[in-house]
């Protein structure tokens, strides 16, 4: 049998249980939220493209820079620089470089000559000079001597490229402004290699009289910039910026969509600043580098050195490919069902806060919630005259039970088997009763009706009444007929079991008494719960059936232990 148990344990099923709530209301919610749940994944869907598998984009660019400036260089003149002249020699991967102010030292010669003091040491005499000496400022080695750099200066002799650079500052303002009207033609070309699909930024219709004439003004997909209008749209001033140079950002974004019906990769242009502007907030403020020129006169070499200041344009290539794949749309709706948990949720919430009507959310809460009580804590069900309702509360062993807490409250259940049998079985109204008198000392101050008596033990505290002050119910005549009355008790007795020892000890009238008073006004208890009688019935109880010994036992299940 045991292994027969375990192969039909194998093969069974299990499922989650509903409760199905008829509710006009709650039927229209449901079908709102779980309509506005759908058309937010949809939109998502369709904004998103989740549905799509993506690939990032590999890109190469090149530029060509085209213009032509008449500069006046000092100690020259007028000088004609062209492309190959103000792009230098400073040409990186995806970046170009364009001079925008020099400061330039003709005719060096290797010599010796006095350092500058902003560089290099100054002295007074030869010993303040280190022979071979070199640090990152100087502009050659140390010589050992000590010579003039003018009228009130002297300092250390190096050997270096003769005269060395005086000027610090560039000009202003920058000598090659006119740069602002250059332009540049961007060469873009990309691969999305998970579709093995090519596209470039000058598209298959963009003719070579095309490219002479479009105009970035007028057209946002022309890939020819002028360098002005790069600057102005980075929101910098070109003249401004020419000064001491800095560095552009040109953003490439290719967000294609690579699908029949909805095909589009079409790139969009961005431009932004990428290095500090403002100079007295950095200690080396814009973008400059150095070059020489070289030529021989004499058979002496000689060079001009040019101290380049400008615009470093930094070509940023980034984006995304999508096409329709059926498995990323299958993985967008699994992930997606979770979100209709939210209607669930809310409605529960709905359910089990004031939001919605008590006594439906309670018999709710009910149907849907099965709680089950730690094993550890005992659950106490009481019932008060001046309540229709029944209480849960937890036994504590320190608080006595009229003030512990309550749980939570349920409806009275009627034991309507127990309540007939007890009602047909025959009464003589001609018997005595057992005289009611209340409590003979002055009642506690947790008691209500009057008729409790005081108990060492906190949980057996409970008063017939919870907050209002009347009448006790261990004084009402149905309390007498139904838990007091010997041959009500005795019949009930036999009832439930016909070979019962006739008459009854005490112990066994108490039992069936806390039974009636049980069935009377708890009905059936709520599962794993102790039904607690209040102290007044329980006094008038073991009054009318007294214990031989006066010993009595605690509260607990009144069919396993007498109280």
């Amino acid at each position: 049998m045991g292994a027969d148990s375990k192969l039909l344990a194998l093969c069974s099923y299990e499922t989650t249980k509903l409760v199905r709530i008829h509710s006009v209301r709650l039927g229209t919610l449901k079908w709102t939220l779980n309509a506005t749940v759908l058309l937010f994944i949809c939109l998502l869907l369709l904004w998103n493209r989740k549905y799509q598998q993506f690939d990032q984009v590999v890109s190469s660019v090149t530029a060509k820079v085209k213009g032509v400036a008449l500069m006046q260089l000092p100690g020259q003149g007028a000088v004609i620089w062209d492309e190959a002249d103000y792009t230098g020699s400073s040409q990186d991967k995806n970046s170009f470089f364009v001079i925008t102010n020099v400061i330039v030292t003709k005719n060096q010669k290797q010599g010796r000559c006095p350092e500058h003091p902003s560089s290099g040491r100054l002295c007074r005499r030869h010993e303040d000079c280190e022979r071979g000496a070199w640090d990152p400022h100087s502009h050659g080695i140390q010589t050992g001597s000590c010579v003039k750099f003018d009228a009130l200066t002297r300092t250390c002799e190096v050997a270096a490229w003769c005269p060395i650079e005086v000027k610090k500052k560039p000009p202003r303002p920058a000598l090659l402004a006119s740069a602002e009207k250059f332009t540049v033609l961007i060469k873009n070309n990309i691969r999305f290699p998970a579709f093995n699909f090519i596209r470039r930024n000058i598209l298959p219709n963009m003719t070579e009289s095309y490219l002479r004439r479009c105009q970035r003004a007028h057209d946002s997909l022309c890939p020819i910039f002028m360098l002005g209008d790069i600057v102005g749209r980075a929101g910098e001033n070109f003249s401004t910026m020419a000064v001491e140079g800095g560095v552009i950002g040109i953003q490439i974004k290719w967000d294609c969509n690579l699908d029949r019906l909805t095909r589009h990769c079409l790139p969009a242009y961005s431009f932004r600043r990428l290095d500090q502007k403002e100079s007295n907030k950095t200690l080396y403020p814009g973008f400059n580098f150095r070059f020489a020129k070289y030529n021989t006169v004499d058979g002496v070499e000689e060079r001009t050195l040019y101290k380049a200041f400008g615009i470093r344009f930094d070509i940023l290539v980034f984006g995304q490919a999508g096409k329709f794949s059926f498995i990323q749309l299958i993985i967008y709706i699994g992930s997606t069902l979770s979100y209709y948990a939210l209607t669930t949720v809310l409605m529960d919430w709905l359910i089990g806060t004031s939001c919605y009507a008590a006594e439906e959310g309670q018999n709710y809460s009910e149907r849907k919630v099965e709680s089950v009580p730690d094993k550890k804590e005992c659950i106490l069900c009481v019932s008060y005259v001046d309540e229709d309702d029944v209480r849960l509360v937890k036994m504590s062993h320190k608080k006595r039970l009229q003030d512990v807490k309550t749980i939570s409250v349920q409806p009275r259940q009627e034991n309507i088997g127990h309540m007939t049998a007890t009602l047909c079985l025959p009464l003589d109204p001609l018997t005595s009763l057992t005289a009611f008198s209340k409590a003979r000392s002055r009642p506690p101050s947790w008691c209500k009706c009057g008729g409790c008596s005081a108990s060492p033990l906190p949980p057996e505290e409970l008063c017939c009444r919870r907050s209002s002050e009347g009448a006790c119910v261990a004084a009402s005549p149905l309390f007498e007929k139904l838990s007091l009355y010997r041959p009500l008790l005795e019949a009930l007795l036999l009832y439930q079991d016909p070979l019962t020892r006739m008459p009854p000890g005490a112990a066994a009238l108490r039992r069936c008494a806390y039974r009636q008073y049980v069935a009377w006004r708890l009905g059936v208890p709520p599962a794993d719960t102790h039904p607690a009688i209040p102290r007044c019935c329980v006094t008038r109880i073991r009054e009318a059936f007294p214990s031989v010994d006066g010993r009595y036992g605690g509260l607990a299940l009144p069919s396993e232990a007498e109280m």
